[in-house]
């Protein structure tokens, strides 16, 4: 059953739907247009509900938002409304004690005809909570960035594991088809672990999903050259936010292959910003005038 569930297509379409809604929450956090505080009261969704999509979408993707299981799970069964105040009142403030939160946790039960959880109980959901869902409250997002978003960078252990994607303007200017001088885009496929390139498109229109579409093609099959052994079909691909990674078209390509589909944040590219010493001297190299 293990192995069944690790692919997006082993789930069904209507599992798959779920994911994608719940990204569709969380994705104005993930852009960082909104924060999950203002998502929480904006579409009446606990906070730390949001807190472990978010966990579980920066560990798996979109995967991570189908086969969630609550890290409370076993403890004895309590009230979800009685759970989710536990949590909220231990991410509020960081200096509430469980013995606090367990006082006013049976106040709350009392106003709202609830059976009051025991000591033990409010302990074990305290305990059980995600120590990064912890720090994201308690420290602020640019700590929780630091110590888990960018693990999730370098988190690759061997090759086709994950690759990342990403366009740039080349700083060149060459005659198009039109005879117009012109400045083109460089798409690439990067694999994390060996940081080979796996596959590159030019051209002179803006990014879109055809060309990003083109550039995975030609990554996961085999090249011509034999010097270039890099292709396959990645478990993940990071991708950035833009309008053709976001596409219904790539999402679809990316169910198909069976690849568990990234999004990186707006911003912080990922293949030329670990990239970018190698190919500043590359592109020196290839568009000097001498």
């Amino acid at each position: 059953m293990k192995n069944k569930e690790k692919y997006l297509t082993n789930f069904s379409e209507a599992k798959r739907k779920e994911a994608t809604q719940k990204y569709n929450i969380i994705k104005p956090f993930i852009l960082g247009k909104q924060s999950l505080s203002s998502i929480s009261k904006s579409k009446g969704i606990a906070l730390s509900t949001l807190y472990r999509w978010n966990k579980s979408y920066k560990e798996r993707g979109l995967k991570g938002l189908i086969y969630m299981t609550r890290s409370d799970k076993g403890i004895r069964k309590i009230e979800t409304k009685i759970i989710d105040e536990i949590e909220r009142l231990a991410l509020k403030n960081k200096r509430n004690s469980i013995a606090t939160i367990h006082r006013k946790i049976a106040n709350y039960c009392m106003e709202n005809n609830f059976d009051k959880p025991s000591y033990k109980q409010v302990y074990s959901v305290i305990k059980a909570m995600p120590k990064s869902v912890i720090d994201f409250s308690h420290k602020g997002e640019k700590y929780y960035q630091n110590k888990y978003d960018l693990i999730q960078i370098r988190e690759s252990s061997r090759p086709n594991e994950i690759w990342q994607a990403d366009h740039t303007l080349l700083d060149i200017y060459i005659l198009d088809q039109k005879g117009n001088i012109n400045r083109p885009w460089l798409t690439i496929i990067m694999d994390d672990y060996s940081r080979a390139i796996a596959g590159y498109f030019i051209s002179f229109d803006a990014p879109n999903a055809q060309n990003t579409a083109l550039t995975l093609h030609q990554a996961i099959w085999n090249k011509n050259d034999t010097n270039w052994p890099v292709c396959g079909i990645p478990e993940k691909f990071y991708t950035d936010h833009g309008s053709d990674f976001t596409s219904n078209h790539m999402e679809q390509v990316a169910i198909d292959l069976k690849i568990n589909l990234m999004f990186s944040k707006v911003g912080v590219p990922r293949v030329f910003k670990s990239w970018c010493p190698s190919w500043s001297r590359k592109n020196r190299t290839l568009f000097s005038d001498s």
